[in-house]
């Protein structure tokens, strides 16, 4: 992946480098069909130098942006129709206008937004603390807490789509301070997330349900 509109490329060569910094993929119809990246920068880091307007979408299939002048975007989901993504340089849970190629916002959450899923018309929305280095500061995030005066904050979000109201909030305090994905899991009613050394590893058996 590295073509611009018209399909033309604009990374030079493939190397082991980090040089547009692409972060998400969304599939639709069981089919990858778009990824974010930060910025359209074909030098080693030079993605860092777009991170608060210079982030897109681009179509898998058709090497066409789709949406651009974003800010850090990230988690792109395809759900009913609608192709859903954060502007998480900007704190904003959305989605993306097909026909104006506009990002448009549906909440803002008082954090670095990074994984999305959802239950029917809700939206679970995970957010982080911003980091304290170069790739997190000056962000329009920070103007937009300072604005509405609110610290930042590490959590999930549940978002109501057809209002964009949040309908409830799980606030992580402590050690935990980032989020890389939110999953939905049907049916569980006491999930635990256990770490790979416990104890409580030590103790659990997982028994696949088509044995019953």
């Amino acid at each position: 992946m590295g073509h611009s509109e018209g399909g033309r490329s604009f990374i030079s060569r493939l190397v082991p480098e980090d040089r547009c910094h692409l972060n998400g993929l969304a599939l639709r119809d069981g089919k990858a069909a778009y990824v974010t990246m930060v910025s359209q920068s074909d030098t080693f880091d030079g993605w860092r130098d777009g991170r608060r307007d210079q982030g897109l979408v681009m179509d898998i299939a058709s090497n066409e942006i789709i949406c651009s002048g974003l800010s850090m975007p990230h988690s792109p989901r395809w759900h009913e129709g609608k192709l859903y993504l954060h502007n998480s340089g900007t704190g904003e849970f959305g989605y993306v206008d097909f026909a104006t190629g506009a990002f448009v916002p549906i909440t803002f959450c008082p954090g670095y937004l990074r994984g999305l899923a959802f239950m029917g018309n809700v939206a679970v929305v995970g957010m982080s603390l911003p980091r304290d280095n170069k790739t997190f500061s000056g962000l329009a995030l920070d103007d937009a807490l300072e604005q509405r005066k609110m610290n930042p904050r590490a959590g999930i979000y549940f978002i109501d789509l057809a209002t964009g109201a949040v309908m409830h909030t799980i606030n992580f305090e402590g050690i935990v301070t980032e989020l890389y994905d939110v999953a939905i899991l049907p049916g569980v009613r006491q999930p635990a997330a256990l770490a790979p050394a416990s104890a409580e590893v030590r103790r659990t058996l997982k028994v696949d349900a088509s044995n019953f």
